[in-house]
């Protein structure tokens, strides 16, 4: 028999207002998507001009690094041509993401769940999504 620790309503809500809060730093409206560990959603928010078409894949982003239990920006290293994971990304109907901005949310050396961010660059998803988790370690 397993026990299975995930992420609950409350938890998703914290790693969204720790992103949301960086987001309205940098002035870049995101899509930010909370799973549980097995990729499921749990939450999610579109801030007011966030894009459309980022919706899914803020969802797939955060779907990736729990399933994964990996950043989807590792997984972009590693799908690259020549590299043990080439041709990932077209797995499971192109839902496994490669491009940064999903992280997987780790307690106690295991993936409770993840977040997934979208509608910035890469590196402006991921600085959201890590600061979603910061705040939520940092309430523990």
């Amino acid at each position: 028999m397993l026990t299975i620790k995930r992420l609950s309503l409350e938890d998703a809500r914290v790693l969204i207002a720790g992103a949301r809060a960086k987001a309205e730093e940098i002035g870049v409206p995101m899509c930010i998507a909370v799973t549980d560990e097995s990729g499921q959603l749990v939450a999610f928010e579109r801030m007011d001009g966030g894009k459309i078409t980022s919706t899914t894949i803020a969802q797939d982003k955060a779907f990736t690094a729990a399933g994964a239990k990996r950043s989807t920006e590792s997984y972009g290293e590693a799908s690259q041509p020549g590299k043990p994971a080439y041709g990932i990304n077209s797995s499971i109907g192109g839902r496994l993401l490669v491009v940064a901005g999903g992280i997987p949310v780790v307690v106690g050396g295991q993936v409770v769940g993840a977040i997934g961010i979208s509608s910035g660059t890469p590196a402006q998803d991921s600085e959201c999504a890590q600061a979603g988790i910061d705040l939520f370690l940092g309430q523990l």
